[in-house]
């Protein structure tokens, strides 16, 4: 298999076992909390997407690493990351609802753009260096998350209370 043939191969294999987990260990407790409580531990994640500054560090990454495509993955990543900050810091208010649509609006795109400008700089994965793993392994956590999030703003809080009041109540046929 050809370099670009097994980075395509380990981004998919990431999400199915991310998707695995998140479907069989947290999606069934998340769903059924208030929409500010399940939010958390996602956004949780995106603070350490700091992490994606390691583009920038030469020695991480190969120094023919495109620039066109390494500076807005690294910068876009810690505004993503910053923005996580400060919707966790709001999560419980209005505004904090409003500041987690602009995080998973901007985070999920910058994610999303990084995926469309490597192909369109023809980024070669070796050039990636030990960064290979963070879209190997942590994009697509990230991306999952991502759609959770949506989920999670999309659906009416009071189905959620719904759920959580019909599993509370007693099982007749048990």
């Amino acid at each position: 298999m050809s370099s670009m043939e097994l980075f395509g191969a380990s981004i998919a294999l990431s999400f199915i076992a991310w998707g695995v987990v998140m479907a069989s260990c947290f999606w069934p407790e998340l769903r059924s909390r208030p929409r500010a409580e399940a939010l958390r531990p996602l956004l949780l994640l995106h603070p350490f997407r700091f992490v994606g500054l390691a583009f920038l560090v030469p020695g991480v990454v190969s120094p023919e690493l495109p620039a066109a495509w390494s500076r807005p993955a690294a910068y876009g990543d810690l505004v993503a990351a910053l923005l996580a900050l400060l919707a966790l810091a709001g999560l419980k208010s209005r505004l904090g609802t409003a500041l987690v649509w602009v995080f998973s609006l901007w985070g999920a795109t910058d994610l999303l753009h990084a995926f469309y400008q490597g192909n369109a700089v023809g980024l070669d994965p070796g050039h990636l260096g030990a960064g290979y793993f963070i879209i190997t392994v942590l994009v697509p956590l990230l991306l999952i998350t991502h759609a959770l999030v949506f989920w999670l703003l999309l659906h009416n809080e009071t189905a959620a209370r719904a759920r959580t009041a019909q599993d509370a109540q007693p099982n007749p046929r048990a």
